[in-house]
C-alpha cells in the first residue's frame, strides 16, 4: 500500500512538474537546455514536444541501465509523465506564450519555482531519481577528478547545442534555466527543511519484490 501511495505521489508531483516545464517554454525567451533539445527534435521530426521528451528520456534511461546505475520505478514514471503533461497543457493552451522579456522572465522564474517544489515532492517518494539526473551521476563517477558541476555544464551544453542545431529556441531563458535552476531548487528545499542527501531511493527490484510478494499468513 505504501509503495502505491508513493507512486501516486510521484505521478502527481511529476504532472505538476510538467506544468512548471510548460511555463518555462511559454515564457518564450529561450527554453531550458534539455527543452531546447526536445523542442528541436519536435520541430525537426514534426512530433509533439512530449513525444520527443519521452523518446529522449527512455533513450537516456537505456544508457543508465547500460552503465549499471541504480534504477527506480519512478524513473519510468518520470520518463513518460512530464513530457505528456506538457502536451496536455499545450493542448488546452492554459497559458498563452509571452510576447516580451517583461512578462517572459517572471513566467520563467515561476515555472522554475514550481519545478523546484515538485522536485521535492517527487524525491520524498523515494522511488528513484530521474533519467537525466542518474546519467549526470553516472558520468561524474567516470570523470575522475572533474567536478560534477563541470560535468553538468558539459552535458547541458551538449543538449543545448544539439537542440539548437535542430532548431530549438535558445535565448536569455536558456541562461536563466542553466544557472538559476540550482539556486532556486536549493531555496525551495531550504524553505521546506528538506535535505536531498538523506533520501534513500528504493531500487526497481526491491519495489517489484514489495509489490508482488505474498502476504504473511495470519
Amino acid at each position: 500500500m505504501a509503495i502505491a501511495m508513493n507512486m501516486l505521489l510521484a505521478t502527481i508531483s511529476l504532472i505538476a512538474n510538467g506544468f512548471g516545464v510548460y511555463l518555462t517554454i511559454q515564457a518564450n525567451i529561450g527554453a531550458g537546455p534539455w527543452d531546447v533539445l526536445h523542442l528541436g527534435i519536435s520541430k525537426t521530426f514534426g512530433i509533439l514536444y512530449g513525444t520527443a521528451s519521452v523518446a529522449v528520456s527512455y533513450g537516456i534511461l537505456a544508457v543508465d541501465i547500460l552503465l549499471r546505475e541504480p534504477i527506480g520505478i519512478a524513473m519510468f514514471i518520470d520518463a513518460l509523465v512530464v513530457g505528456k503533461a506538457v502536451d496536455l497543457f499545450n493542448h488546452f493552451n492554459v497559458v498563452p506564450a509571452c510576447t516580451s522579456l517583461k512578462t517572459g522572465i517572471p513566467v520563467m522564474l515561476l515555472g522554475l519555482t514550481i519545478m523546484a517544489y515538485t522536485q521535492f515532492a517527487y524525491m520524498i517518494a523515494s522511488l528513484g531519481c530521474g533519467p537525466r539526473d542518474t546519467l549526470l551521476v553516472a558520468l561524474a563517477k567516470r570523470a575522475g577528478r572533474i567536478p560534477i558541476g563541470a560535468v553538468s555544464i558539459g552535458l547541458l551544453s551538449l543538449a543545448t547545442f544539439i537542440g539548437w542545431l535542430l532548431g530549438g529556441p535558445v535565448g536569455v531563458g536558456t541562461l536563466i534555466c542553466a544557472f538559476g535552476t540550482g539556486p532556486i531548487m536549493q531555496m525551495a528545499f531550504y524553505t521546506v527543511g528538506f535535505d536531498a542527501k538523506t533520501v534513500q531511493h528504493q531500487h526497481l527490484l526491491d519495489s517489484a519484490k514489495t509489490i508482488f510478494s505474498k502476504r504473511e499468513p495470519q
